[in-house]
């Protein structure tokens, strides 16, 4: 597993400008354009037009397997606005973390699983459940990022992801099926992306804690010298480089424009490109 994932990882370095670049401006653009032309004509059926529906879509209308990203609607102007601007700078910070080829891979992957489910169970696509998966992500590359409750109150991101997640484990007990697994489907993408990092999203003083609790008494290593008289064959040879990455197997000779960093929570010695130290499943 950990093969694919590296391999996935070279894959969308060296195609990083791939795709469509600046995608969640035009997601918002095109979510503002809907939200105000609806306003000014005071009806719903711009987004009725534009909305998931199952039984439409089997008659023909394809397109609203793509645009129901495009009904975000919190009922109210102020908090609409801020809400784009919000999730417009969220996507923005990824796209340029991932690159643009990950990025639109991430976004559309949660889409398409959305429309699966929803196509063989039923029920409503929704564009919240794909934004949570975006702030989730966000949280979890970037856990110390402070945002404003109420304007007012700083709180890190770390525990709002914590906070969602809760509220997708209460949905689950709370909704019947298959409504209760639309907040579980839409993060599928989020954990097929991160993997064993989603834990990022919790303190690491509380993982090491906890690591502490369930970690196994260790037995002493016996280590036998050989006392017979040996010596090497030949001088080692020295790598042509000093760091390598693990992930990308790019070195500060191929690439010296790049720093490298070594990850203290793998168990070894392994090297990671700036690209990748806070983007890696840690090998234990």
């Amino acid at each position: 597993m950990n093969n694919i994932r590296r391999k996935f990882e070279l894959f969308c370095i060296r195609n990083k400008n791939k795709g469509i670049p600046n995608l969640m401006l035009y997601v918002v653009l095109g979510t503002a354009v809907v939200y105000l032309m609806s306003q000014f004509a005071n009806n719903s059926y711009l987004y009725y037009l534009l909305c998931f529906d199952r039984e439409l879509i089997l008659q023909g209308q394809i397109w609203r397997l793509f645009t129901y990203c495009l009904t975000y609607d919190s009922g109210n102007l102020l908090i609409t606005a801020i809400s784009l601007f919000c999730y417009y700078s969220l996507g923005r910070a990824m796209e340029n973390y991932w690159g643009t080829l990950k990025f639109n891979l991430f976004y559309f992957s949660g889409m398409l699983m959305m429309d699966i489910y929803c196509m063989i169970f039923g029920g409503t696509a929704s564009v919240v459940y794909l934004n949570l998966s975006l702030f989730l992500s966000y949280a979890t590359l970037y856990p110390n990022a402070t945002f404003l409750l109420f304007y007012i109150i700083p709180v890190k991101a770390w525990i709002f992801a914590l906070f969602d997640l809760v509220i997708v484990v209460i949905d689950l007990f709370t909704y019947p099926f298959p409504y209760n697994f639309f907040s579980v489907i839409s993060l599928a993408n989020y954990f097929l992306f991160f993997g064993k990092d989603v834990l990022n999203v919790i303190p690491q003083s509380w993982r090491i804690n906890a690591r502490k609790l369930f970690r196994r008494p260790q037995k002493a290593k016996v280590i036998h010298f050989d006392t017979s008289a040996h010596k090497p064959s030949g001088t080692p040879v020295k790598a042509p480089y000093t760091h390598r990455c693990t992930v990308c197997g790019r070195t500060d000779v191929s690439n010296p424009e790049l720093e490298f960093r070594y990850c203290s929570r793998c168990k070894g010695y392994y090297c990671y490109c700036q690209d990748h130290i806070n983007n890696h499943s840690h090998i234990q």
